[in-house]
Formats: structure tokens, sequence, C-alpha cells
């Protein structure tokens, strides 16, 4: 009945989907099994992809050759780039989606792919022969071979809902939790440990007073994620924001004594940068009202979701509190929100490719390892998927820097220092966010991906024609010069000093506040010779020119931290031989293995003393 794999796929989340799409998409026959096909990249929480550092993230999978950016940009309802009003560095692409569009589109990009077959069923086991995976065992007792496995477990890993005082198994409201594969991995040496997660209530639209609230709408100009010309909407559906208040407050607080989290029946830590509704009015009692978005779940649904107001208290509390939230007083629940806690694997227990220490041919990727985020989950699908069919092939692992992404500052982050809270990304834990933006993935990234296999043809043309365009720009805006009447008015206008000679272009987009698409729009583009140029272009150019000292600032600190980077330590090394070290550096690195001085260098208590010690004892 079942085919030996090159690679199995367990769990067909956010993860789970981008690792099968990634691993089948490079050759291996792949096989994704789940435990319900028609949940399919299921939207569990918000219904919205990017953000602040994460929409860096989607851009960067697209560029990669990842599906995440298209479907999101299919399955849209709306568009924003968020701050704008920062440097570009800052710039940061999210979008409100169709639930049920997004999850069809997905199904429809994985069922078009090549080498990738389909299951339904649960995974208990992993076959494991010595230390090396040989496949998985089904909750119906199907032993399935393969080469490697991927685990993308999400939060269903000996999940417990919890409403109140209600509480029950399960992964997701009304879908059951799996069982087995903590155990079996405990048993052969690897640590799990809890954390938890919340989700709000679901309303009915047509319950609620949009007057009282203030319309969000979506930017005139849609951007989107992918690099590929993928479809965009021709309108959008807006959100709505409003506030709670003191008396909500009231409310919520005859519940604490009902509460899992107050009363110690969840053991797990919650994200604490997505904070429930009763841990924001405890931490912050000085708030007299905390901001709630409206969201719509899709273009054909009168469903809504109430973004800020995460909570597991009991539903009637829950109720009468959203009741006294204006444009809610007559409210219509679809269901309670709820928290969800669920095993986790401490990730310092993973090598950069996201292969386990213990098991070879093993990846875990996503909620598994401590994250939080459909963006986050995504992108470590997509290097574990890439990395297990390299891994098999025999080929060099797919392994991204600090300095190449905010992908490769995520899985640095999460094996070198672990995480004890859900782990989520920020634009400041990227020490190169100047050149970790989200208009330049694609010449970042797109060429390494199609290297190995996975990006196409058709995208690496589109990186080198972008890459050839933007340099005819730069060499246009620094050899045209420009008369003083032509650019004063416009400088005048921009309450920028005006000029009594000409000068190059270039020099006077180096000024605060200056623009070239404003230049543009005041200036002719013909007499700036930048006739035929799309905006895509031009703006890269732009950046690239205005913010050049800061560019060549991060490309020299990178360049001197890239002999620490380079610096391999062999994983046999004994540090117990190295008397200098402290007793705490000499544990730590024992026990955490880094595979570089760079990575040593990053983990929690080793000093630079130590650094230089190691420096020092390996030769350099």
């Amino acid at each position: 009945m079942f085919q030996e794999y090159d690679v199995i796929v367990v769990g067909a989340g956010h993860a789970g989907c981008e690792a099968a799409a990634a691993a089948a998409n490079l050759g291996s026959k792949t096989l994704l099994i789940t435990m319900n096909l028609q949940t399919i990249a299921q939207m569990s929480c918000n219904p919205a992809m990017g953000g602040i550092a994460k929409g860096q993230i989607v851009r960067e999978i697209d560029a990669l050759g990842g599906y995440s950016g298209i479907i999101s940009d299919e399955s849209m309802i709306q568009f924003r780039m968020l701050n704008q009003s920062k440097g570009p560095a800052m710039w940061s692409p999210r979008t409100q989606n169709d639930r049920m569009l997004f999850s069809q589109k997905w199904r429809e990009a994985l069922e078009s792919t090549s080498n990738l077959y389909f299951y339904q069923d649960t995974v208990r086991e992993i076959i494991l022969s010595g230390n090396k995976v040989r496949g998985v065992k089904t909750g119906l007792g199907h032993e399935i071979k393969s080469r490697a496995v991927v685990l993308t477990n999400g939060t269903f890993l000996n999940g417990i809902i919890h409403i109140g005082e209600k509480k029950f198994g399960g992964g997701r409201v009304a879908e059951k939790a799996s069982e087995g594969i903590t155990e079996q991995l405990r048993s052969i040496g690897f640590e799990s440990d809890r954390l938890k997660t919340g989700t709000p209530p679901r309303v009915d639209g047509r319950s609620l007073d949009y007057s009282k609230m203030e319309e969000q709408k979506g930017d005139e100009k849609i951007v989107g994620f992918s690099y590929m010309n993928t479809k965009k909407p021709e309108k959008q559906k807006s959100c709505w924001i409003t506030y709670t208040s003191t008396e909500v407050h009231d409310i919520l607080k005859t519940g604490f004594d009902r509460s899992p989290m107050y009363t110690g029946r969840i053991e797990g830590v919650g994200p604490r940068y997505c904070p429930s509704i009763e841990d924001k009015v405890n931490r912050f009692a000085e708030r007299e009202r905390h901001q709630l978005f409206v969201e719509p779940e899709g273009w054909n649904t009168i469903e809504i979701y109430v973004n800020g107001f995460s909570t597991s208290l009991p539903e009637e509390v829950q109720y009468e509190a959203l009741k006294k939230v204006p444009g809610f007083e007559n409210v219509h629940f679809f269901r309670p929100g709820y928290a969800i806690e669920y095993d986790y694997f401490p990730p310092t227990q993973l090598k950069n490719t996201l292969e386990t220490r213990v098991v070879d041919g093993l990846y875990f990727a996503g909620q598994i390892n401590g994250t939080t985020g459909y963006e986050e989950a995504a992108c470590q699908g997509l290097v574990a998927g890439i990395n297990a069919h390299l891994n098999i092939k025999q080929e060099a692992p797919f392994i991204l820097k600090r300095s190449e992404a905010y992908i490769g500052v995520l899985i640095d982050d999460l094996i070198t220092k672990g995480t004890k809270e859900p782990y989520r990304m920020f634009t400041s834990r990227a020490e190169f966010r100047t050149l970790l933006r989200q208009d330049n993935a694609d010449l970042r990234l797109t060429e390494k991906s199609y290297r190995i296999g996975l990006a196409s043809q058709e995208r690496m043309e589109k990186v080198i024609r972008k890459n050839k365009e933007v340099q005819e720009v730069k060499e246009v805006l620094k050899n045209t010069s420009i008369e003083p009447n032509e650019i004063n008015p416009f400088l005048e206008k921009h309450n920028s000093a005006e000029i009594t000679e000409k000068q190059k272009v270039e020099k006077i987009l180096l000024r605060p506040g200056i623009e070239l698409e404003d230049i543009i729009a005041d200036i002719d583009k013909v007499s700036l010779q930048l006739d035929g140029y799309d905006e895509e272009i031009i703006e890269q150019a732009s950046i690239q020119v205005k913010y050049q000292t800061y560019i060549s600032k991060e490309q020299d600190l990178v360049g001197r931290m890239k002999q620490m980077e380079e610096l391999k330590i062999p994983q046999s090394f004994d540090y117990q031989l190295i008397k200098a070290l402290s007793a705490e550096a000499k544990d730590k690195l024992h026990r955490l293995k880094p595979e570089t001085l760079g990575q040593a260098s990053r983990i929690s208590g080793i000093s630079p003393s130590d650094v230089q010690i190691l420096m020092i004892y390996m030769g350099r």
C-alpha cells in the first residue's frame, strides 16, 4: 500500500506546507501526512500575513522560491506597508487575507507540485535504526519508510485547550491532539517543555456597529509580497479599530479567579509580544484602554476576528466584557476565545540546518521549536525541507547567515540562545537590518536558491534584469546634472535649501526628506532619462543611493565578522581540555556544540575573553 519516500513531512500547517513543497520541488519523493486534508494551511489564529519583520520573512520565502508570498497575494483582501514614516529598513508589508481562500490556494499549489503525495492519518512514532530515521508509524498502525522526516506538529503535541475552568484535549478547537511522539523522543534523549498560546473570540459581523469604530483602509498602492507578477485584488476590504475601557477591564477581572493562567492549570509560558487581554490588563494596569483590531475573515463571510482580545476566560466573562466595547454592544459570538498549551522541544537541540543532533535525518520546524507566527513557521519549514533533500543527496547544506536574511537571524537565535517563551521576529533582533530590507530580498537570496535548484529560471532572470536596471538608474542619477531653475521650486516646496549652480541628481537625493519619486513627479521623467523604468526599479535605486553610507558601514561590519563566522569548530571538540575557560563556558559550549566561532560568541554566558581563548587555542 505504501511506497518508500525520500522525505515524509508530518503536519500540513505553514511549516509543513513549505517543507513539503521545497523537498518535492527539489526532486525528492515527498509524502505529506496530515490529520485532516480539509485544513491544509489553516490560518489558526488571525487571517493575516506579514507585519513588522514578519513581512520581510515572507518576502525572503518568496525570493527563495517558497509559496507563502504568492498565496498571500492571491488571497489578500487588504494590503498595507507598515512603518513607511521610518527608513526603508523598517518598512514591512502586511496582508489581510481570506482565510478559506488562503487554505484553498495552498492546497491547489501543493496538488500541482510534482513528486508530492498526501495521506490523512496521525503519526504516533518515528521509526529509527540506531540514531538514523527510517520512517514513521501512523495512528492506523501503518509503517511508512523514508530517508528523512520533518516534524511540523504545531500546537498538536499533547495539546490541551482551556476555556475558563473547562479543559479538553485538542490541537485546535474541534480537532484532536497528537500523542506518542513526545514520549518517544524523550525516551531517546530529547528534552521537551510546555508553551501556551491563545486566540480571541470570532463574532458575527452583522451584530457590530461600525459607526462607533475607526475605519482602517488598505494602501492605494498594492505592493504585495511576491516578486513574481501575482494578481492583486481590484478592491480591498476595510478593517476597523476600537478600544477597551476601564469598564471592560473591571468585567474581565471578575473572571481572573477562574482563568486557567492565574489558577495555575496552564503550565506553559505564553507569548510576551502577543499577550492575552487578561495579561494586558494585569501587566499594564496603568492603561485605561487597549486597542482592538476588527478584522474580516474573508470576501464572502460575515465572520470577524477580534485581534487584541485573545483570552481563555470563561465564555460569559468574555461575552459580557466585549459587549462594553464601542461597536460591540449587540455582539453575537461564533465561538469564544481559548488558550492552548502544547509540547515543544527547546531548539538548542538542533543544528543550523534544523536537523536534530540526536537523530540523523530528523528535522523540526515551526511551533515544535518554540516559535509563534505563520511566517516564522513557514520559513523554518522551507529551510528544513531544503536541507532534508540536500542531506539525502549528500550535498552541502543550505544555511543562511545572520547577515544574509531574517531567516538566518531566526534560526541562529533559536539554536544558539533557545527560547523560554514563544519566539517571534522583530527588526530589532537583526543587527544588519539596513542590509536585510523587504525590498531587496530577491537580490540577496534568489541566486542562492537558484544554485541548489529551487528558485526557477524565470525568477533568476527577473533578478538579473532588476539588478541591471537598478545599476542603470544609479548611473543616470550619478551623471545627470540639474539646473537651479529646474529644481529650486521643488526644493522650496520641500523646505530644502535652494541651489545656486547645477548639481548631480544623486547629490540632491542625499538630502533629508527628498525622495526620488517626488523629484520625478515634479520634474519630467524624460528629462531625467528615467522613462521606461518601473516604480520598483526606481525605488530600489533610490534606496541604494540614499542609504549607501549606512549600507557600506554594515557591509564593513559583516566583513570584519566573517573570519569568526567561517571558523568551524569540530563537533567532537573537547572543551574540557581548555583549562582557561570558565566552568559555565565549558558547560554551555559542550551542551550547545556551536558549529562556528561566531555562533559560540552569541551563546548567552560566553564572554569575549572566552572567545579569545578559543581563538588562541585553535591557532588563530
